[in-house]
């Protein structure tokens, strides 16, 4: 059973193969999951997505997707998105961060966007999502390192910050730079090192145990409740998708799962 997994600076195919076998590809963008449902694989997950000067996935090519037996899985990112935005159609939505977007704890997309480097960098994140520094910065006030109050200082001042200069050193100069009390901003700085949560990270890698769980399981091919409308915006969009003379090239692929 095919399985295409769409990764990129939330998680390297090399970590993801170390929980499962699949051909896992760069992030997806517009036409990327419509041309890998052609191929007809039990699953697609997506992690990693382009948006901003890449055209984004479609919701479209999603549901094509799964009217056509293909389970659709996301979270962590973009995947994250996408699930809550369709999981009333059958898409389904693994972990924390896909959980805050379907339940209206987070709405914006710049929560989970990064800046990152090139493919043959392995798409190395140079920023820090928002829902990355949320997480920490709770730990840290569950650990005793920030009062609430605090916490929620450094929430809106790091939301404030535009997404490819979200790093934890940006974010302590702007709270000092807001009046935050010096000596507990060098704490915080001092604790973060060892304790930063990766949310992202970890919500990635528990969609991949619950996909390869499923497939243990033998999953059937995916049914759903609604049919799908072929529009002619659709239409239109499927043909240049389909005449796009790019590749679906997997950054690795292993045996199917």
């Amino acid at each position: 059973m095919s399985v295409f997994i769409f990764t990129g600076p939330t998680l390297s195919p090399e970590a993801g193969l170390g929980v499962m076998k699949a051909t896992y590809l760069p992030p997806a963008a517009e036409g990327d999951v419509y041309r890998a449902a052609l191929r007809q694989p039990r699953v697609i997950g997506i992690i990693d997505g382009y948006f901003q000067s890449t055209p984004a996935v479609r919701h479209k090519e999603i549901l094509w997707a799964m009217s056509h037996g293909v389970h659709v899985f996301g979270s962590a990112s973009m995947g994250a998105l996408r699930a809550a935005e369709l999981a009333a159609f059958g898409m389904e939505g693994v972990g924390t961060i896909f959980g805050w977007y379907r339940d209206g704890v987070i709405e914006d997309d710049d929560e989970v966007a990064v800046a990152h480097g090139p493919p043959e960098n392995g798409f190395v994140a140079c920023s820090e999502a928002m829902v990355n520094i949320r997480q920490t910065l709770r730990q840290a006030e569950l650990r005793g390192i920030l009062s609430v109050e605090q916490r929620h200082a450094l929430e809106e001042i790091g939301k404030a910050l535009f997404y490819p200069e979200r790093t934890y050193s940006k974010l302590i100069r702007a709270a000092a730079d807001a009046g935050l009390a010096e000596s507990d901003l060098r704490r915080l700085e001092a604790w973060l090192p060892e304790n930063r949560v990766d949310q992202k990270r970890e919500d990635a890698l528990e969609m991949l145990n619950v996909i390869r769980n499923r497939l243990k399981d033998n999953l059937p091919p995916k049914t759903v409740a609604f049919s799908f409308q072929h529009t002619a915006m659709w239409e239109q969009a499927r043909q240049r998708i389909a005449t796009d003379a790019k590749e679906l090239v997997s950054a690795e692929t292993a045996a199917d799962a």
